[in-house]
């Protein structure tokens, strides 16, 4: 049984294995879509690194969580220079937005 248990998250939203996860290919302007850019063009920025993104996160107040050895799937390279992903919490325990202005993982990259 607790096999089948790890193959599925958790139902608790604030559980950390159910935060979003922010890989930096998903901002790099330098990227296609087919290389993992989540975002318009317009919108990314030249080679950004987990550090950065983690600074931005933590700067607005999320709950935020480094993982520093996982690598984006799709980039083939592994450059240590991108290398890393970072989780962040976008809901409470009872189901509710961490922050207000912060409804979902779409709602933040419409915003602009």
């Amino acid at each position: 049984m607790a096999q089948s248990e790890e193959l599925h998250l958790p139902s608790n939203p604030s559980n950390q294995k159910r935060w979003i996860c922010i890989y930096p290919s998903y901002l790099n302007a330098r990227k296609t879509a087919q290389e993992g850019r989540r975002i318009p063009k317009s919108q990314a920025v030249d080679h950004p690194t987990c550090s950065e993104i983690r600074d931005v996160c933590h700067s607005k107040g999320l709950n935020i969580e480094v993982e520093s050895s996982k690598h984006y799937p799709r980039d083939w390279s592994k450059d240590p220079t991108f290398a890393g992903r970072v989780r962040v919490q976008l809901k409470k325990e009872n189901g509710d937005p961490c922050q207000e202005d912060i409804l979902s993982r779409k709602a933040r990259s419409e915003e602009r």
